[in-house]
């Protein structure tokens, strides 16, 4: 997203966004060649010094899960995160779900979500017309409210080859037995 100047939030120029970790990198990179001080790396790449400093604790911990997420994939490839996650959680229980999440992402073992195939349907075959009277009836029925807000029913059957209503019931209920 652009602000009123037309720079990005990040205070770049918005043609390219890079990550946070790569900005650490590049800061860090630039402060050991002996290029920049600390203060002027972080500010030339946009991130504050307490990002600078800050050290992972876990990453024995994220190698760990690293190697769970990976040692059963040959056994289980169709696996998606949520069959991962109850799996690992079985074993080490103390694992949070968006850190897991993370390494599996990391890990590029996301599945592709495969779209669902359609089932294709034949044509339908056109419909029989009546060549003769009472050949063929067809059913419907209707719904219509009074003025004083009761509901009642139509249940109407029509002969199909000359279009003659053979029967009309009207009442507020039409149980199957009428209707047979």
């Amino acid at each position: 997203m652009t602000g009123p100047e037309g720079r990005d939030r990040c205070g770049g120029s918005g043609k390219k966004v890079v990550k946070p970790s790569r900005r650490h990198e590049m800061a860090q990179h630039y402060v050991e060649a002996g290029r920049l001080s600390v203060k002027a790396a972080c500010l030339a790449f946009g991130i504050s010094q307490t990002c600078y400093r800050y050290e992972a604790k876990l990453n024995a911990e994220n190698e760990i899960i690293a190697d769970w997420l990976v040692r059963p994939t040959t056994s289980q490839r169709n696996w998606g995160f949520g069959l991962w996650y109850l799996f690992l959680r079985n074993v080490k229980s103390f694992w949070n779900h968006k850190r897991v999440y993370r390494i599996y992402r990391e890990l590029e073992l996301n599945l592709r979500i495969k779209p669902r195939h359609r089932l294709v349907r034949e044509k339908p075959l056109p419909l029989a017309v009546p060549t003769q009277i009472n050949q063929n009836w067809s059913m419907d029925f209707m719904h219509d409210q009074l003025a004083d807000g009761r509901s009642i029913r139509l249940f109407n059957v029509i002969d199909d080859y000359n279009r003659e209503g053979i029967g009309i019931e009207v009442d507020f209920s039409l149980p199957c037995e009428r209707v047979i």
